[in-house]
């Protein structure tokens, strides 16, 4: 785990998050708008994980509650950033010339 990045979270309770790490303790890692993944009409999609917290503020997440924990996949990193921060993230493109 890497402070700053953005990781996929399994918790053992079998809800998928994604959020930003921002501190690493012991028993907890401290993480900034945490979103759920849901399955919806056009595949997943993000909703906030929870709707009575600040956004921009600070959960801490016990690590004891993690069952799987991997770096998001790169469209979903890019979708959690565009609903995070309201920035489109442009794919990557070979420009040949």
């Amino acid at each position: 785990m890497n402070i700053n990045e953005i990781y996929s979270f399994k918790l053992n309770s079998g809800e998928e998050l994604i959020a930003k790490i921002v501190k690493i303790a012991d028993d907890y890692i401290t993480i900034e708008e945490p979103v759920s993944v849901a399955p919806g009409p056009q595949g997943i999609g993000l909703i906030p994980s929870m709707f009575t917290a600040d956004p921009k503020g600070e959960t801490k997440l016990n690590t004891k509650s993690i069952a799987i924990l991997s770096q998001t996949e790169e469209s979903v990193k890019n979708k959690y950033i565009q609903a995070t921060t309201g920035i489109a993230v442009p794919s990557k493109k070979l420009v040949l010339g």
